[in-house]
């Protein structure tokens, strides 16, 4: 592989790149915290950190980490789901975890960033997002 290949944008190596940040990012998020909200806790006892209530909390929460996350880590809508899931990490950061030394809120910001770059990176080439959308039409098969 030669250096020019290598630094050249949109080829196999950032299409991997994407589907393995997709794979950690929404996966993790999914299995890891969303799962675990979703069977085993109620959206009674879920804390309400914007003052909507705490179902709506609660299902807010379930919605973008367990569901958002399974269908980035497929690449499917990947940038759409990309919105709620910075949007709850962004939460966790600022929010819920405010006056907490860095090292409590951290994960919630490797996430928060994990998603603003998969939201600009687009799904690559290894996604259900190509696949169903891009080859279509001409304008996005570019791969993004």
């Amino acid at each position: 592989m030669s250096l020019a290949n290598f630094l050249r944008p949109h080829t196999t190596q950032s299409d991997i790149a994407a589907l393995l940040l997709r794979l950690l990012f929404g996966g993790t998020m999914a299995f890891s915290h969303g799962y675990g909200k979703l069977t085993g806790m109620t959206a009674a006892k879920f804390p309400d950190p914007l003052g909507i209530g705490n179902a709506a909390s609660y299902y807010g929460a379930v919605g973008a980490e367990f569901f958002c996350g399974i269908l980035l880590a497929i690449g499917l809508f990947s940038r759409v789901v990309c919105v709620p899931l910075a949007f709850t990490m962004g939460v966790a950061f600022f929010v819920v975890h405010k006056a907490d030394k860095f090292q409590t809120k951290e994960l919630a910001f490797m996430y928060l960033v994990g998603y603003v770059i998969l939201l600009l990176l687009g799904p690559g080439k290894f996604s259900l997002d190509h696949a169903l959308f891009c080859k279509k039409h001409g304008a996005l098969s570019k791969g993004h």
